[in-house]
């Protein structure tokens, strides 16, 4: 079933067609909410309650092309994810007035990469950087959430969060130094283990 007709079998209060997006969408949208919360078993309740306004809210959403199912459904965890991390005041966030710990604001992947480079350094599953990523303290992880995986400016990270533009910037630089940390470790221990 195509995105278009399982929008519709959904329009049309199929719970068959409700089913089928639960299960097609669940472990992506998982993975996401996990991504900003780091805890497995409190990402599985949101995602739950995530589903719940989804199935409520799912006749005010109109389908544009390919892909803008997806997209609305990532928009909806991602929102219920930073709300609970403001709610629980898990977002601590600073700011520093010199840019001594920026980087430059490429490729931040990339970055953490040539960070971690002392010598040549074997890749890295996505599985274990996302693991990597989800051990970041909570506003680190989600400055570099938002920048990374949902490419918003600082300026859009600093509304989304009410905290200014230099906060934004210090998080990200210094979730770019911890990922590095854990890359070299990571790769201390399986260079050492071979």
């Amino acid at each position: 079933m195509s995105e278009w007709e399982l929008y519709r079998a959904c329009k049309k209060g199929s719970k068959l067609a409700f089913q089928t997006l639960y299960e097609r969408y669940a472990p992506y949208l998982l993975t996401t909410i996990q991504r900003y919360l780091g805890e497995v078993e409190r990402s599985k309740d949101l995602l739950h309650d995530c589903f719940l306004i989804i199935f409520k809210k799912f006749d005010f959403f109109t389908y544009q092309e390919e892909g803008s199912l997806k997209a609305w459904l990532t928009r909806i965890c991602i929102n219920e994810s930073l709300m609970w991390l403001r709610k629980s005041n898990r977002i601590q966030t600073f700011s520093i007035d010199d840019n001594r710990d920026s980087l430059h604001e490429g490729n931040p992947i990339e970055d953490i990469y040539t960070i971690a480079e002392e010598e040549d350094i074997q890749p890295i599953s996505e599985e274990v950087l996302l693991q990597m990523i989800r051990a970041l303290p909570d506003g680190y992880r989600t400055v570099f959430n938002l920048y990374v995986f949902e490419e918003k400016s600082h300026r859009e990270i600093a509304e989304l969060l009410g905290i200014n533009e230099k906060s934004s910037s210090s998080q990200l630089s210094r979730a770019k130094k911890m990922l590095a940390r854990s890359i070299k470790e990571w790769h201390t221990q399986h260079t050492s283990t071979k």
